[in-house]
């Protein structure tokens, strides 16, 4: 692949992944029209990684304060002197995300299965007319008042599944989890926030993958994974 396609790529990237309508089904349709070749493995963890910092930049007060009441949580669990009444919102967060990312663990024993429809662009099609229905009805839902604060762990597991959902190429993360969350109550604001504080795990986890992917197949790293 030349840089430029993979400038390409990029940029849609950039722009769809931030926006509720499935930057990889996006990419996999403009590489079949275009008649692109298949972006080597290499390719696919820098822009996943270039995903996790943009987010991270964004967020990264909440990211600072969840990674802290994180170990503060553990080392409250284990506590002579356990502190009592309502934990940080931080703390909540870390709790609201860890449940929301378990129905990923299920997906991933069938991720084959669910990668290999991105080759079918009927498939991809369908999914992103899909995601369309779900951002048309998802606009008019009232909005809720759950924050933080107030949301609870069934409400973090349900927007969990929307993401597992997700996970079809052409359906946007983005787009089925701030929807879901809106469907249990959420407030707009703290729906958006949510679903992208829910996709770091996410990203890193399917970063990690390919990255053992690329380096333990042979243990190295194959030819031919940068662009020329």
């Amino acid at each position: 692949m030349s840089y430029f396609m993979s400038a390409v790529l990029g940029v849609v990237q950039g722009i769809a992944e931030f926006l509720p309508i499935s930057s990889s089904g996006h990419l996999t349709l403009l590489q079949h029209f275009l008649g692109m070749p298949e972006p080597d493995n290499l390719f696919n963890i820098l822009l996943h990684f270039a995903t996790l910092l943009a987010v991270c930049v964004y967020y990264f007060q909440d990211v600072v304060e969840m990674i802290a009441e994180f170990f503060r949580g553990i080392a409250a669990l284990f506590s002579r002197n356990p502190s009592r009444g309502n934990p940080p919102e931080a703390r909540r967060l870390v709790l609201l995300v860890i449940v929301g990312t378990l129905p990923l663990f299920v997906v991933m024993l069938i991720k084959n299965q669910v990668e290999a429809l991105g080759n079918y662009p009927v498939v991809v099609s369908c999914a992103l007319l899909i995601t369309g229905c779900i951002l048309f009805f998802s606009d008019r839902m009232a909005s809720g008042r759950k924050t933080a604060r107030s949301a609870t762990l069934k409400d973090a597991l349900l927007v969990g599944v929307a993401q597992g959902f997700a996970t079809v190429p052409g359906l946007s993360r983005s787009g089925c989890t701030i929807s879901a969350g809106m469907a249990v109550g959420f407030d707009r604001k703290f729906a958006v926030r949510y679903s992208f504080l829910l996709s770091l795990p996410a990203v890193l986890g399917a970063t990690i993958l390919e990255v053992k992917d690329v380096f333990g197949a042979e243990g190295g790293l194959a030819e031919g994974v940068l662009p020329k």
